[in-house]
């Protein structure tokens, strides 16, 4: 997926005023967030989960080359291939490859949001394959030739009237002519389409949640059933995943399994937890003749030595997303690459580079949340003010900025300068606004007063008031 991340702020008005996504954004606000919060509830040892979870990434990330190299050989024992991928090219390359010595025509493909960063089906599709979504809501925006808006939920921005017309669109070829109402009638659709794909796939692809070193097996969590499909069915089964998926043991697994879920969509566990150990064996009813696992790096060991390498404890459960006021405001789209909401404002300037993305770690209002449901508490709002910093520190920002803030800290840092010139200010304000109590517009304010009124601050500051409260009470007591 080409990023467009540069045009954030445009995207971002232009989603604003968007009333179908809107609409979508509404219904959907609330949901993730009341049934973390019951699965959370109903979890007394969540902190302690959390606790262990950290260390186990931490310990992980410490000696991640030894679970890759290990994480190998177990893959070899069982009968598979594992293909090392710097970047993003080089991991379309192999995949196209290992689809050509499969003679596929058709490749069914899981939900993997690393498949999306490495553009997968752009490379399968240039090469003259039929790559289909199976996941519901991948297909879905598969269709309408979108990428995903939220990395568990892709489809989140699409209402059910969406829905039906494009599949009353594109499922004409297949004999549907029927108009669809009602969910069940739009997911029995899409199961009769892609049950054939499933049955005709030469090549199933799908994503990890884990990797398993232990045991070198590959780990998926879905509500579906489309990742078994993809990945049993055809001969060849291709798994790609991103490094700092590794887990070094299973007990480590169900550790960081406990709380995916009840991050993500607020289940215990998701309706199907699947391992994959290698090729189908003899014993075996079935399960591909092939099994290749495709490790994709693309910057991250640069993470691993710089001050981002907290960011790749990430295990990519959307809870972050669900509770940012800037996201659910938007949508994900906005943020014009694979990853959104403040996740994404943190990797797509790494990944993308901080001049192109400049604008998303400015997308935060710096409340915390994020952090704070965060299942392995990963310092989002630090990691957003460092990008700030680099981006004021190599002049990415404008001169008008750099100014404002050369202006701005002259004056915050000498208090006997700032008190008198606040004080001024406010009381002018407070005078200004007094009649309306509010503004709607303010030199050096506009981003603001476009979009909301400021309310009017009261005629005297917090730190006067304060100040002639001390000095009376003071007084008081001397007399």
């Amino acid at each position: 997926m080409k990023s467009k991340s540069h045009a954030f702020k445009q995207q971002a008005a232009d989603a604003l005023v968007n009333v179908s996504l809107q609409k979508a954004l509404l219904n959907a606000k609330d949901g993730f967030i009341v049934k973390r919060k019951k699965a959370m509830d109903e979890l007394p040892e969540f902190e302690r989960l959390r606790t262990k979870a950290i260390e186990i990434k931490e310990h992980t990330l410490s000696h991640l080359d030894q679970y890759l190299e290990y994480f190998e050989q177990q893959v070899i024992k069982s009968g598979g291939t594992v293909h090392w991928a710097s970047t993003t090219t080089q991991a379309q390359q192999i995949i196209v490859e290992l689809c050509k010595q499969a003679n596929a025509r058709t490749v069914t493909k899981g939900k993997s949001m690393v498949g999306e960063e490495a553009a997968i089906n752009d490379a399968l599709e240039a090469a003259g394959f039929e790559a289909i979504e199976t996941d519901l809501g991948e297909y879905i925006i598969q269709l309408a030739n979108e990428p995903p808006s939220h990395i568990i939920a892709p489809a989140i921005h699409k209402s059910k009237q969406e829905i039906a017309d494009l599949f009353k669109d594109h499922h004409k070829k297949y004999n549907f002519n029927s108009k669809l109402e009602t969910i069940p009638e739009i997911v029995n659709e899409a199961r009769e389409v892609l049950r054939e794909k499933f049955i005709n796939a030469d090549v199933g692809i799908t994503g990890a949640n884990f990797l398993v070193a232990e045991t070198g097996s590959t780990l998926i969590v879905t509500n579906e059933g489309n990742g078994d499909l993809t990945a049993t069915l055809p001969k060849t089964h291709i798994v790609i995943s991103s490094i700092e998926k590794v887990v070094p043991t299973l007990e480590d697994t169900s550790v960081l399994l406990r709380l995916l879920a009840r991050s993500a969509t607020g289940q215990e566990i998701t309706s199907y937890t699947t391992f994959f150990n290698g090729p189908k064996r003899n014993s075996d009813i079935d399960g591909p003749e092939n099994f290749h696992v495709v490790l994709l790096d693309n910057g991250r060991s640069n993470m691993l030595q710089n001050e981002n390498h907290e960011m790749l404890k990430c295990i990519h459960c959307g809870a972050c997303l669900n509770h940012c006021p800037v996201y659910s405001a938007i949508g994900g789209h906005a943020y014009g690459w694979v990853y959104p909401g403040p996740m994404g404002s943190v990797l797509t300037p790494i990944m993308q580079g901080l001049d192109e993305a400049k604008d998303l770690p400015f997308a935060s209002t710096f409340c915390g949340r994020c952090e704070e449901v965060c299942p392995l508490s990963i310092p989002l709002p630090k990691l957003l003010r460092q990008h700030r910093n680099h981006i004021h520190h190599d002049k990415l920002n404008t001169s008008r900025s750099r100014l404002g803030l050369a202006l701005w800290a002259f004056v915050a840092s000498r208090p006997a300068l700032y008190r008198p010139l606040s004080n001024s200010f406010i009381r002018a304000l407070g005078w200004l606004g007094k009649k309306s109590g509010r503004f709607s517009w303010l030199p050096f304010a506009s981003a603001w007063t476009q979009s909301k009124d400021l309310p009017a601050p009261a005629a005297q500051s917090f730190m006067s008031a304060w100040t002639q409260q001390q000095a009376k009470k003071k007084s008081s007591e001397n007399e």
